[in-house]
């Protein structure tokens, strides 16, 4: 296969990002914009020894499950990359993804039957209406090449904003609310942002919708420390049906983190509400919280299910966000314990719990991979222990910190959601070894119609475990949020300094101011490996660095 070639081939299957696969006499070829069962014409534009990636030139005969997709954008945007296969086939390729992720990198059995001998794959929970459903978007704002200040959406794997009047996965009352924000640039002169050179005042427009209250949030991601003319865009905003809340988020970082973490409220309340079952809450412009609410209920209802709470258990939420899956499982535990690192979430989280009359909620501000480990290690009142673990952890899966704790701590069931099911499989495998914990149901839920994204919610109970529950004393009230700092991780500290300062530091730097704080490292971590051997000192900018980063979280 070589460059530029033309060739016809027929897709068979289709890769995570939404890619059709073809072979040609044992060549993989990666065709954009096609569906397993399309016979096309492709001109080669790249050519590995094993593989190669076409571009779609023609398709000769369409797959049965090619339908037209409904958006124009739909090619060349990122964001919806299946919306030419049928609603259904992107339900069953969504079922096989969660299942090859659990059998190649788990190593599982899987099947797609019911009397399967292996892990049953549930279908997936799908919507009757796929369309309309994101509460959520975060739109980037740039200048076209014939001047225009233009908004839309990025190209796939490109920060190229591809210009679309309207997205059919949103209400109509965002293209309004964008259409605002151009105008209001344009009249008082307000450039947008500029990634090249790191000008330019406007990033992003993020907008939220309480699909059940109906309030909408508008917060412009801002390059300054301010906006010119901020009350005007208010007044403009208040005229559109819905906006109770416009502010600013200031991000002045040169890299591809989309919001900072400060917020300069305009007018209205820094914040909306949203209803999820019978439990209202309160969102912030810097909270997680579920983008798609029909299929949330859907998802935490399925949570409830697999946790069969009687009203006595003691249930810990880890990665809790603001509290929705905490508050949701609080109406039927004894008690709940929720973890989030943003303490804007904590904060919104238990002005939740109050607000609905929840009294058998309590929150933490830290991350679940330190916070946990400490109250292991701490001694004082009261027991470490739980009925039932649920964990929804970012993309990027669990920390190993945490799931040694969960394996110390010995839930009788751990409830996993996941967002990418690659890194779920990673950590079930490490759950189940020696039969620890042994996987009893498995249901993808359908989050993210017309792209590759699949939540899966997973059940797991104890096995053969042969050692009795590990119980730790620790003092709830000596684990608030000053009991641990607001701790962040070592990976999260030298993130956020390698976005802000552009350099790098170690463990080992970390570690030093640390201690400089008072704040206590484990026994024998980052320790010389002999008494004699000496450890260099942390440089003075990377000092201020790193107490920057702890003042960021709270840690000092």
């Amino acid at each position: 296969m070589q460059k530029n070639d033309i060739i016809e081939v027929k897709i068979e299957d289709i890769t995570e990002q939404g890619e059709g696969i073809g072979r040609v006499s044992g060549y993989a070829l990666f065709v954009k914009d096609t569906v397993p069962g399309d016979l096309v014409k492709a001109k080669v534009i790249k050519a590995k020894k094993n593989y190669g990636y076409g571009k779609l030139l023609e398709v000769i005969t369409p797959s049965d499950d090619r339908i037209s997709p409904r958006c124009p954008a739909a090619g060349p945007c990122g964001g919806c990359q299946l919306q030419a296969m049928r609603y259904s086939a992107q339900l069953d390729f969504k079922r096989r993804k969660v299942g090859e992720h659990l059998r190649r990198i788990g190593g599982f059995a899987v099947g797609y039957e019911a009397d399967c001998s292996g892990i049953f794959i549930e279908p997936v929970l799908g919507m009757e209406e796929p369309w309309e459903y994101r509460n959520k978007f975060l739109v980037p704002v740039r200048r076209s090449r014939d001047g225009r200040i233009v908004t839309g959406f990025y190209a796939g794997r490109t920060h190229s904003v591809i210009e679309t009047a309207h997205c059919f996965l949103g209400d109509a009352v965002y293209d309004e609310i964008l259409a605002v924000v151009r105008d209001f640039m344009t009249a008082y002169g307000i450039e947008p942002y500029d990634e090249a050179s790191g000008k330019g005042t406007v990033r992003h427009v993020m907008i939220r919708k309480g699909k059940k209250t109906g309030q909408i949030m508008v917060c412009l991601v801002i390059n300054r420390n301010k906006l010119p003319h901020a009350d005007e865009l208010a007044a403009r905003l208040s005229a559109v049906s819905g906006v109770v809340s416009f502010s600013l988020n200031v991000n002045t970082s040169r890299g591809n983190v989309i919001m900072g973490d400060r917020i300069i409220p305009v007018r209205g309340e820094p914040y909306i509400e949203d209803r999820i079952g019978d439990v209202t809450y309160r969102i912030s412009p810097l909270s997680f919280f579920q983008v798609n609410p029909e299929q949330t209920e859907k998802l935490y209802g399925k949570v409830l299910e697999y946790a069969a709470l009687t009203g006595k258990e003691t249930v810990w939420d880890l990665y809790c966000g603001t509290g929705t899956i905490s508050l949701f499982l609080a109406q039927k535990a004894g008690q709940v314990y929720g973890v989030e690192i943003v303490p804007e979430a904590i904060e919104d989280a238990k002005h939740n719990a109050a607000s609905n009359g929840i009294v058998n909620a309590e929150f933490f501000c830290g991350s679940a991979e330190e916070v946990m480990p400490a109250m292991l290690e701490r001694g004082a009142e009261g027991t470490l222990t739980a009925d039932v673990a649920v964990v929804d952890p970012p993309r990027k899966g669990c920390d190993p910190a945490l799931i040694d704790t969960l394996l110390k701590m010995q839930p009788e069931k751990i409830i996993y959601v996941s967002c990418d099911s690659a890194t779920l499989a990673r950590d079930l495998k490490i759950l189940c070894e020696d039969g620890r914990y042994g996987i009893r149901k498995v249901q993808p839920v359908d989050m993210f119609p017309q792209s590759g994204g699949i939540e899966t919610v997973c059940l797991l109970s104890k096995g053969d475990v042969k050692s009795q529950k590990l119980r730790v004393e620790f003092s709830l009230e000596d684990m608030d949020t000053d009991g641990f700092k607001k701790g962040a991780t070592y990976n999260a500290i030298r993130d956020w300094i390698k976005e802000k300062y552009g350099y790098r530091v170690t463990n080992l730097n970390i570690a030093q101011v640390k201690q400089k704080h008072g704040i206590i490292e484990r026994e024998n971590y980052n320790k010389p490996k002999s008494p004699d051997s000496k450890q260099p000192g942390c440089p003075e900018e990377k000092i201020k660095a790193i107490e920057d980063a702890m003042r960021h979280f709270q840690m000092i």
